[in-house]
């Protein structure tokens, strides 16, 4: 059979580059080869970028009811589609169906939604200034660039488009390479449902299309979903047309369980914060600080719960819940990991090796894998791994375990686990995180801003605050009186 080739999508249709370069895109389960896509050559970019001027004079001239019903028939579709998607996403990204299935295309759907009902929502101000008034129009920047990361492929595409194009501007869409299908999908569904061609376009290719991308004056504004020490490559390349950024990067994040936790959630929140999508969530809570006085009962539970509950093998396999890392060079980054906290002092609780499950033999699988004896100097416990490797540290004093919590240059996320209703509130307000959560971990709805502080990130995905982010102000004064000029 022959293998697909995937072309840029560009206008509404699958477009072929002039330079006939692909990139081959390997199933992390299997090792093979399961598709080829075209690289966004020069031809390819200026063809998008004419395609998303044309797409932007067609949406933005819509009101935003009529743009809001589109977006609506455009989830339906993807609703109807969960499944087909969800397959999608697992050979890609090698994730569990178990976990594609009910969220990566629902979460991207309900964004989607949420944006759209915002959409006939947005208002200017009006305000009397003397005699004379002045009113503001919430206007689309134009054209929008979206970069996204090969973890939560479709979602992410999602994420980007949905404020982007409720807010009336027009999207070029670069999913990581690793990754490439579901945006492609995004973008037939969102032709189906009626968006204009031209709205949403797909270009693909590795790191040299996102610095056209970021650097191209024609675009207003650049989204970007990744590592930290890429992000800061795209806003210096962003800043030479003054471009808007969001950045959504990395993370350390810590999880604090108090004495008095339940801590049965508590080993549940910190397995979901780091085995989830085989550990390569960027919110993931791979410091876990446990109160001395439940450390033991806490590392018990983990212990057994890890060795017990988890199994690993082919991702589509419904009763799978630990699924391969994205590339043979990711897992051996993690195994670089796990290697330099042996080397370092740290004990090894369980895991620690690599895998390969009798139905995916040739897949990049890690063992889930847990550290004692941590020490917040260590490797493993500073840098962020992105793979399934925890890392248990002890604390006894809660103004000292805030201050270790925050000991780092990376600020996503953070959670606290206690029954104590004003302890919770009082150390989670003093966290230097954007995403908190208490006696919860990992949730993050559509209605919630996302975000990082320090270096973490710039701006916020989802939530109200996030359409502002791709609409600019204008000022309108009404001059009710005759002008007093000394001239």
């Amino acid at each position: 059979m022959t293998t697909p080739v995937y072309e840029n999508f560009i206008n509404g249709h699958f477009l072929k580059n002039q330079s006939g370069d692909t990139f081959a895109v390997k199933n992390p389960a299997t090792d093979e080869v399961i598709y080829y896509v075209e690289v966004a050559d020069e031809f390819i970019q200026n063809a998008a970028i004419e395609s998303a001027k044309q797409g932007f004079a067609a949406w933005s001239a819509m009101t935003p009811i009529e743009r809001s019903r589109i977006l609506l028939k455009a989830v339906s579709i993807l609703r109807e589609r969960n499944d087909e998607l969800a397959k999608v996403e697992v050979l890609d990204t090698g994730k569990p169906w178990q976990e594609a299935e009910c969220v990566d295309v629902e979460t991207g759907a309900d964004v989607i939604e949420y944006f759209a009902g915002l959409a006939p929502a947005q208002v200017g101000q009006q305000q009397m200034v003397g005699n004379d008034f002045y009113y503001t129009r919430k206007e689309p920047l134009g054209i929008c660039a979206g970069i996204g990361a090969w973890n939560y492929p479709l979602q992410i595409a999602c994420w980007k488009s949905g404020p982007a194009l409720a807010a009336g501007n027009a999207v070029i869409f670069k999913p990581s390479e690793e990754t490439p299908l579901g945006a492609i999908k995004l973008a037939e569904i969102f032709i189906e449902a009626g968006v204009p061609a031209g709205v949403f376009n797909v270009v693909q290719g590795a790191g040299e299309v996102g610095q056209w991308l970021t650097a191209n004056p024609d675009i207003e504004k650049v989204s970007f979903t990744g590592e930290v020490g890429t992000g800061k490559k795209v806003m210096a390349s962003a800043a030479g047309s003054l471009k808007d950024v969001t950045m959504e990067l990395g993370g350390k994040s810590p999880l604090l369980v108090f004495d008095d936790a339940d801590v049965s959630q508590a080993v549940s929140a910190a397995m979901l914060g780091n085995f989830y999508t085989q550990g390569e969530v960027c919110t993931n809570c791979t410091r876990i600080y446990v109160h001395k006085n439940v450390y033991q009962q806490f590392i018990d539970e983990l212990k057994t719960r890890t060795e017990q509950n988890i199994i690993a093998g082919d991702p589509m396999d419904p009763e799978v819940n630990l699924g391969a890392l994205i590339s043979k060079k990711h897992q051996e980054l993690v195994l670089s990991y796990i290697d330099k906290g042996i080397s370092e002092g740290a004990t090894l609780l369980t895991g620690g090796k690599a895998l390969s499950p009798a139905s995916a033999p040739n897949g990049y699988f890690v063992e889930p894998t847990i550290f004692v004896d941590c020490k917040d100097d260590m490797t493993i416990v500073k840098e962020e791994i992105f793979g399934p490797v925890m890392s248990v540290l002890v604390f006894d004093d809660e103004d000292d375990v805030i201050r270790r919590a925050n000991d780092t240059h990376l600020g996503l996320a953070a959670g606290v686990f206690t029954k104590d209703i004003q302890r919770a509130h009082r150390v989670i307000h003093q966290l230097q995180a954007g995403i908190c959560w208490i006696n919860s971990y990992g949730n993050s709805p559509a209605e919630m801003p996302v975000g990082g502080y320090k270096q973490s990130g710039i701006g916020r995905e989802n939530g109200i605050e996030t359409l502002d982010h791709y609409t600019q102000t204008k000022s309108i004064y009404v001059g009710m009186s005759n002008i007093e000029s000394p001239f």
